[in-house]
Order: C-alpha cells, then structure tokens, then sequence
C-alpha cells in the first residue's frame, strides 16, 4: 500500500512545474556540457554598452564572459565604470590603490601590466576600475587623440603578449561620455542588452544613431552585433510583448537565449561572483552559458 503511494506522489511531483522546470535544466545542461566551443580567428572585441541604467550591462558583460572561460576560451573583461561593479563580480579589488583602467587610459601604464586573475574560473582575466576614472574626462579633456587612447592599448597588448585572449569584453558606464565612446573606438563589436520591460526600446533609437556617428568619425569597423534580451519574466505577457518587438526590430542580431529575471542571477555580486560559479544549475546561468555558445558559433559562422 505505501509503494503505491509513494509511486502516486512521485507521479505528482513529475507533473509540477518546478519537476518540470528541473527535467528541462537537466537537459539544458548536458547540452551545455557537450558543447565544444570553437576558437575565434582573431581575438574578438565587445564593448557591452547601453545607455539606459538598470539592464543588467554589467551583468551579462561578466557572465558571458565567464561562461566563455567555463568552456575554455580566454577571456579578458576591462572594466571601464568608475564604480567597478564588474571588477566586484569579478572578484578583483578595486580601491584607489589597485591600478587599472585609470593608469591605463593615462599611458601611466601598459595594459598587460594592469591585468589579474579572476579567481572565478580559469582562464578569466579583468582590468580593474577604481572611482579614479570619474575624473578621467576632466583631465585629459585636452589631450590628442583622447578617444583612442584604449584603442591604441588594446592593440600594443594583443600585438606583444605571449597569450593574447580568444575575448574581450568592455564594460562601461551607463551613459555616452568619454568612457563609453573610448570603447567604441576600441570594439569590433557592440552587444547590447535590452530588459524585458516597459520602454524596453526607449533610447535605443538614439543608441543607433551615435553608433552611426562613432562608425562615421572614429571606428568604421564598429559593428552592433549582439542583441541580448535580460530580465525576462514569463508570467507577464509584456514581456513575451518585448521579445517580439525587439525580434522584429533585430532579426538577426537577436541571441535565442533570453536571460530570466532570476534571484540566483542578482545576488551573485554580493558573493563577488558570478552566477556561472555562484550556481551553475540555476535557470539564469544555464541561460548565459547558452547565449555565450551562441555567440561564439554566431562569429564562427560568419568567420570571425
């Protein structure tokens, strides 16, 4: 009688959402870990940017970034806001006393010079930011060529290290300042996250247009590459309302892999780590790890 029972509570529970949700994870994850990534041509450039605060930029910027390292590649994450968020999840210091990006983009220091180890996986390496760069615009306002300046450092670094990376990923700051317009100038790439939300679109138009304007003036080889949707809730119907838009407004460029609103996802940094390593079982990770294997089969196939 009690095996009975217990095999009907066992069916039970194979029919409830979160038996189910598990019994997909599983299966998500297998294909993840038979997944063999291929090795980009040349390292490739990502600048993460997005304008409009709260998308979870710096998120999915060390995320990807250590879900690519998970699979084996090498990656590189600078972190350009003055307020160091990537630099945390990172695990890497970044009080006033660390060097990074600041002496970098002063020509203080190389860039080799300013690179850690990222205790979160192997093969994830980060340029730190300190509060140092919120003053940075001030003081090299006048400088020559003040918009290449990482540019100009990326290249002595991938020209003379003994190990260059397979990626790079730089994070800015949410807004259009000297920051962000030096990553463009440095980037190949730009991967965009847009939230799920209300006004998911808003500013993105006037994102558009200064990518234009950079492609025109600083970097003819920028290309907006990546759409990322984050925060996705699938019990609204705004947000199945934000993916089609946002599919229909990007086609291409859109990444299958949609990145859930998840609590494993935003209380990973106060543990100064991802949620690759925070918890790789977890909805939100197993996303990131599908949309880096996209990323890198989407350059594999347009041969980059």
């Amino acid at each position: 009688m009690f095996h009975v029972k217990h095999c009907d509570n066992m069916n039970q529970f194979q029919d409830t959402p979160l038996a189910q949700e598990l019994s997909q994870n599983f299966k998500r994850l297998a294909a993840i870990d038979a997944a063999v990534l291929p090795k980009p041509n040349a390292t490739r450039v990502f600048t993460v940017s997005n304008q409009k605060g709260g998308v979870g930029k710096t998120t999915s910027a060390v995320n990807i970034a250590a879900a690519l390292a998970s699979k084996g590649l090498r990656v590189l994450v600078i972190d350009l806001d003055p307020q160091g968020n990537a630099s945390t999840a990172l695990n890497i210091p970044h009080d006033v006393s660390v060097v990074g990006t600041y002496e970098v983009l002063m020509g203080q220091i190389e860039l080799e010079q300013a690179v850690q180890i990222s205790s979160e996986m192997p093969g994830l390496y980060c340029v730190p930011a300190t509060i140092n760069l919120s003053g940075l615009e001030l003081e090299i306002a006048s400088a020559v060529a003040r918009e290449y300046r990482l540019r100009s450092a990326i290249q002595r670094y991938l020209e003379t290290t003994m190990s260059p990376p397979d990626y790079i990923f730089i994070d800015c700051p949410p807004s259009l300042g000297l920051l962000t317009i030096n990553a463009w100038a440095a980037a190949k790439e730009i991967l965009v996250p847009i939230q799920c939300e209300y006004y998911a679109l808003e500013g993105v138009s006037q994102l558009l247009q200064v990518i234009e304007m950079v492609k025109r003036q600083l970097n003819p080889n920028l290309e907006l590459s990546t759409v990322l949707l984050t925060m996705y809730d699938a019990r609204t119907r705004l947000a199945e309302e934000v993916v089609a838009d946002v599919r229909q407004n990007f086609p291409s460029i859109t990444l299958n892999a949609v990145i859930p609103r998840a609590v494993r996802v935003s209380e990973a940094p106060s543990q100064s780590r991802t949620v690759i390593t925070h918890d790789r079982r977890s909805t939100g990770a197993i996303a990131y790890l599908e949309a880096a294997i996209e990323i890198a089969n989407r350059g594999a196939q347009l041969g980059r």
